[in-house]
């Protein structure tokens, strides 16, 4: 699925219309010290049952998520596109 680089959107901090800057969403890398994987590692410290996750389905599609930047007031929105789950990869137009 192609989107464009600038889009006209509703940025709700001006409160009005205007364009935006796309980019695509990457998830960041975890953090270190978040309390599930401090949780984690002390259970796997020691003779304890199965902590590790059961095996699951793979989904069939995720989320494609872009980040939108106002271009007057720099702010940034997240916005899901194609409706929920998608099997298409999202692209910049260039």
């Amino acid at each position: 699925m192609k989107i464009p680089k600038e889009i006209m959107a509703y940025c709700p901090y001006c409160r009005k219309h205007t364009m935006h800057n796309v980019k695509l969403y990457s998830k960041k890398q975890e953090r270190w010290l978040n309390i599930g994987r401090r949780r984690h590692e002390r259970a796997i410290r020691g003779h304890v049952g199965s902590v590790e996750p059961k095996p699951h389905t793979k989904k069939l599609g995720k989320k494609q998520k872009v980040i939108l930047t106002c271009t007057v007031c720099n702010k940034s929105v997240e916005r899901v596109l194609g409706g929920g789950r998608t099997k298409k990869k999202l692209e910049i137009k260039r």
